[in-house]
């Protein structure tokens, strides 16, 4: 897996650096702005970037749009958002919007090295990482029970899990069931939270917004 870093802080930069490459993965560039993150993606065209929200030249929202941009321009590289700044609209628009892999973790709730490099490995495959206290805290959706009341306890398990970002595959291992029956459940909650198929949607995502923000 070839990763691009961008974060300002130089100590938490070059750490970053030192874990993914300690696990046999590569550091293609790591730089300390938002513009040389869209320079560092479309010179090596990564697998992942890894940004945080604020970032040089304005220390506002840079990083996050930055990499909003950039779902556009390189759709094939995953987005990782590491940090621990709230930017409501840009972070809704990115997770909703990515048509490639996308993450999005508060730094301080990541528990150790096996936890950032597994969000990196998913977000390289084209899956999504989306931290629970996240989404609550970053995108601040309303509650909506009588939605949520539509699906079964099965599929409240299985949507359970899909919010911590568990592939098919780990959802049936963790329920004990097989990965058809999973299919089947993920079907049912598109159905029940009327979630059609459409253009550039990424109906996963969506599901999983509506219930953190239940």
């Amino acid at each position: 897996m070839r990763v691009v870093i961008a974060e300002d802080s130089a100590l938490l930069r070059e750490g970053l650096v030192q874990l993914i490459t300690m696990v046999g993965h590569e550091v293609v560039a790591a730089v300390a702005d938002a513009p040389a993150l869209e320079r560092a993606v479309a010179e090596h065209e990564p697998d992942v970037a890894v940004t945080d929200v604020r970032m040089p030249p304005d220390h506002s929202d840079d990083g996050l749009r930055a990499a909003l941009r950039l779902t556009r321009s390189h759709p094939g590289t995953g987005i990782l958002v590491l940090s621990q700044y709230v930017v409501r609209g840009a972070a809704a628009e990115l997770l909703e919007n990515a048509d490639s892999g996308v993450g999005y973790l508060l730094k301080d709730r990541v528990g150790d090295v096996d936890e950032l490099i597994d969000a990196l490995e998913r977000v390289a495959s084209r899956g999504t990482v989306i931290d629970p206290e996240v989404v609550r805290r970053l995108l601040g959706r309303q509650r909506n029970r009588s939605v949520l009341d539509r699906l079964s306890p099965r599929e409240r398990e299985v949507l359970d899990l899909m919010a911590r970002g568990r592939s098919n595959a780990a959802i049936a291992g963790a329920l004990v069931i097989s990965e058809a029956a999973v299919a089947k459940n993920i079907s049912g909650i598109f159905t029940k939270l009327d979630l059609p198929v459409a253009p550039g949607d990424n109906r996963r995502v969506l599901a999983v917004l509506a219930y953190l923000g239940r």
